[in-house]
């Protein structure tokens, strides 16, 4: 896989808004509130893995100072929730319900990464290993929310932006793929569908709960 620096287009930049959107609101909620009912650290440490180990390339390769940015944005940030959720909203945090076996998504990720990569390095197949964990990181909270049968305004943004992110990659993919003859990626296409797919469920319940103006995100029982 090259490392070369990727044209900023208006989908990638919208995915990346909503990316940071997502988790300033999960960090506004709990700092505000010492609250996180709901949320699943879980899917929030699996988040942090995926940003760990995608970029370990921070300090040695350069992109672009918004590319810096935004990297050491998301490991800080997923860092301050994690540490928000052990601490000061410890007692809200639903441990309960946040149950599903996380190890059943990594060892299948860095196994992936080890058979298919784009090269048999250290580097490449962490990153691939990151490319396959994210496609399933959100599994533990859409579990959780299954389990609990709804989720507050907050948290339904939360987890609507995290989708949304994705889709509008789905798009900066497909308009890279137009506008760019050398462009090819097909483990992040490949994972980003799955990913976007997992969200299906999730989003027709959420439209349909904010076009009918329900404060709670519910499911049916």
């Amino acid at each position: 896989r090259e490392k070369k620096k990727a044209a900023m287009n208006i989908f990638r930049f919208a995915g990346d808004m909503l990316h940071l959107v997502s988790i300033l609101v999960l960090l506004f909620r709990i700092h505000q509130s010492s609250d996180c009912a709901g949320v699943s650290l879980k899917s929030v440490a699996l988040y942090q893995i995926v940003f760990l180990t995608r970029y370990l390339d921070l300090f040695v390769y350069y992109v672009s100072f918004y590319n810096t940015v935004m990297k050491i944005f998301f490991i800080t940030s997923t860092a301050a929730v994690i540490y928000l959720m052990r601490t000061k909203a410890a007692k809200s945090y639903d441990a309960n319900h946040d149950t599903f076996r996380i190890e059943f998504l990594i060892g299948p990720a860095f196994f992936l990464a080890l058979v298919f990569n784009y090269a048999f390095t250290f580097s490449e197949i962490l990153w691939s290993f990151s490319v396959y964990l994210e496609a399933v990181a959100i599994l533990p909270q859409l579990f959780m929310l299954q389990r609990t049968g709804e989720a507050d305004a907050l948290n339904g943004f939360y987890i609507a932006s995290l989708g949304g992110y994705r889709f509008f990659y789905l798009l900066n993919w497909a308009y890279r793929a137009m506008t760019e003859s050398d462009y090819s990626d097909r483990i992040v296409w490949i994972a980003g569908l799955v990913q976007t797919g997992l969200y299906a469920d999730f989003f027709y319940y959420y439209i349909k709960s904010v076009r009918e103006g329900k404060a709670k995100l519910k499911l049916p029982s």
